[in-house]
């Protein structure tokens, strides 16, 4: 299974995509968090071998064996739109390895946010395959713990238009971490 790390600093990110990582869209947005945050962050791509939460699931378990060959105990996990269904997945079946949960472009899927970590959901107002209420439904399950912020005028693939906004909303919430 192909993956990237990126960077050494103590606050560790795991992003998922089910996109080639050379045009997965995450990578400018995990070179400014490795190189100008200071995170530790990896991108593992995964195989698109189904879009469902059963097949979330299964990828999930491919997540922790990189997870566990890169010898990290925990981490912050994300993705993007279907990649962030299969964060979601990880951070459900593995809460003692996850510090929290990044949603870019939040899934409409039943999939229950794991309990007591932190959530953060990036949504782009104009997106229509991910809308803005898929991230504010999910925040409404879990209103003490999870936040959502949006990108104005910014559509699904805002990880490639909006890179840099992106990242420092992500950097922004996990600074505290």
């Amino acid at each position: 299974m192909p993956y990237i790390v990126e960077g050494e600093g103590p606050v560790s990110l795991v992003l998922v995509t089910v996109r080639d990582l050379d045009s997965d869209g995450l990578g400018v947005v995990a070179h400014y968090l490795a190189e100008e945050a200071g995170f530790h962050v990896v991108r593992i791509g995964l195989q698109a071998d189904g879009v469902d939460a059963a097949a979330a699931r299964a990828q999930a378990d491919d997540v922790l064996a990189v997870i566990d060959d890169l010898g990290l105990e925990d981490t912050w996990i994300g993705g993007h739109g279907y990649g962030g269904t299969v964060a979601r997945a990880f951070a459900a079946a593995h809460t003692d390895r996850s510090n929290g949960l990044l949603l870019l472009g939040a899934e409409d899927d039943d999939t229950p946010l794991a309990r007591a970590i932190p959530v953060l959901i990036v949504q782009g107002t104009d997106d229509t395959v991910t809308p803005p209420a898929n991230g504010e439904r999910l925040q409404e399950t879990a209103p003490e713990r999870a936040s959502v912020k949006t990108l104005e005028g910014a559509d699904h693939f805002f990880p490639v238009t909006h890179p840099i906004e992106t990242a420092v909303i992500i950097e922004e919430y996990l600074d505290w971490d």
